[in-house]
């Protein structure tokens, strides 16, 4: 999986032309399901988003978390986020999960980032059209791999 996470001082998703589905101060998170995913690596993900030290202490430095402040989360789902870029100017999504295993995945890491400490996570919509609007707090961006884990 791979999670673009942004410490936000708010954020939105507007899915179908709804009512906005909001957050204050947190972190928004657009997720990306690989196909060879499986469904054990979500509750590490999610820990590891909502305990990332991204907020700033009384000193200035980024060493508490989202998790540690009681922020909110706002998780969209994005395919895009396994666009490969090597060959011509189109990008190919072949690596991205097709449903039900994309599904799935965004489900299960959704349900595993409530468990945390954050406030509340609100979501967009699998496969959706979806208007995402956020005030990035920094910037502060980390993008996270869980391939890379396996290394």
């Amino acid at each position: 999986m791979r999670a673009v996470i942004q410490r936000v001082s708010a954020a939105d998703v507007v899915v179908n032309g709804g009512a906005p589905r909001a957050i204050g101060r947190g972190l928004m998170i657009l997720l990306g399901v690989r196909d060879t995913d499986t469904l054990d690596v979500c509750e590490k993900l999610a820990q590891k988003c909502a305990g990332l030290r991204i907020f700033e202490d009384a000193g200035g430095k980024l060493n508490v978390s989202a998790e540690e402040l009681g922020c909110e989360a706002l998780v969209v789902s994005n395919f895009t986020l396994y666009g490969d870029t090597k060959k011509g100017k189109r990008p190919s999504f072949i690596a991205a999960a097709k449903p039900p295993l994309s599904v799935e995945a965004y489900e299960a890491f959704v349900a595993e980032l409530r468990k945390t400490g954050l406030a509340r996570v609100e979501t967009g919509e699998f496969g959706a059209d979806m208007q995402v609007t956020l005030t990035n707090d920094g910037p502060v961006t980390i993008v996270i791999d869980t391939d890379e884990w396996k290394r």
